[in-house]
């Protein structure tokens, strides 16, 4: 006899996360929608996580712990916890957030009666490393706007200042997801997957704070990374473009010349093929994709002249052995 398989997929990809991820983990047990599973992939931690998973899975059926044999990189271990999953609906989970008891049960909801939504999220708190709140988020993206061509002007042309990318830990329908690229090894590939996800849907703000961001120095993200892009007088004087780079994304860049916001430019692109769009919609979603790319001509060019400057001192170091050899 099949196992049947439970509405929700929470995803959840931890690295070394044994200081906050109690909290996370009885924050989703405590859900009033309990339908769902938990999947856990432990990407080679080497704290007590393991220890930690291991006694939540033994206390619980519904989640499912995977460890990797060694550290594949974080955005491979947030793609591995898609792939294992089952659910109609699918959300992924940061091990250092937390949620209201409700926060599934609402979004839910929104997807279960709102068949144009293809993402449900609610509105969030950031709190530091205790569980204090230090602020609430609020920047409106206009995801929920009707009109799939306007949506997906909107997401390619957030404010990243701002822009935090909640949505991706955002409820949503899984067969949308499998109709589109898995997040990919660069700079802002999250903000692809969100432009990509609303070529297809709606996104639906809950107005409740029902999901509380921790914010704190051991994010990874924010562990220093080595960039041969910072290491240029461009990037001191006209700054180095997406953080984290994209070396963070794909280690095997490290030290080789990027382009990240032509890299970018690229990905937008490639969507606009993704959806079954009438002739209209397509020729606008490409005409906005033209106005982001002249919006962010200075970024393009801050590419190039990084690069330039890269090549010319590569040239330079090699020139005097080259005269010796002669």
């Amino acid at each position: 006899m099949s196992k049947i398989s439970p509405r929700v997929s929470i995803g959840l990809p931890v690295y070394n996360g044994d200081r906050y991820l109690t909290a996370c983990l009885e924050s989703l047990l405590q859900q009033t929608f309990t339908d769902f599973e938990i999947i856990i992939s432990d990407n080679a931690s080497t704290d007590k996580t393991e220890e930690i998973c291991r006694g939540f899975a033994h206390r619980d059926l519904r989640i499912r712990y995977y460890r990797n044999e060694t550290n594949v990189g974080p955005v491979p271990n947030y793609n591995r916890v898609f792939d294992l999953a089952t659910g109609d609906y699918f959300r992924w989970m940061a091990h250092d957030d937390i949620c209201a008891p409700e926060w599934l049960e609402r979004c839910v909801d929104i997807l279960d009666n709102h068949p144009e939504v293809a993402l449900s999220y609610t509105r969030m708190r950031v709190i530091d490393d205790s569980g204090q709140v230090l602020d609430d988020y609020s920047y409106d993206i206009g995801s929920s706007h009707s009109k799939t061509p306007q949506r997906f002007r909107n997401l390619i042309c957030v404010n990243h200042r701002r822009h935090s990318a909640i949505e991706i830990f955002g409820l949503m329908r899984r067969d949308i997801l499998l109709r589109i690229p898995q997040q990919g090894l660069y700079a802002r590939a999250d903000s692809v997957f969100l432009a990509r996800v609303a070529l297809f849907g709606q996104f639906y703000e809950v107005p409740e704070f029902l999901f509380f961001n921790r914010d704190h120095g051991d994010r990874s993200s924010r562990v220093a990374s080595i960039s041969i892009r910072s290491t240029t007088q461009v990037a001191k004087w006209i700054g180095v473009g997406p953080l984290p780079p994209t070396e963070w994304f794909n280690p095997a860049k490290m030290g080789r010349l990027t382009f990240p916001e032509w890299n970018l430019a690229w990905e937008y692109w490639k969507s606009i093929a993704l959806p079954d769009l009438n002739w209209r919609d397509r020729v606008l979603c490409h005409l906005y994709w033209a106005y982001w790319l002249v919006r962010n001509v200075p970024k393009l060019l801050r590419d190039v002249l990084i690069a330039l400057e890269l090549i010319i001192r590569r040239l330079g170091r090699s020139t005097p052995a080259q005269v010796r050899q002669a």
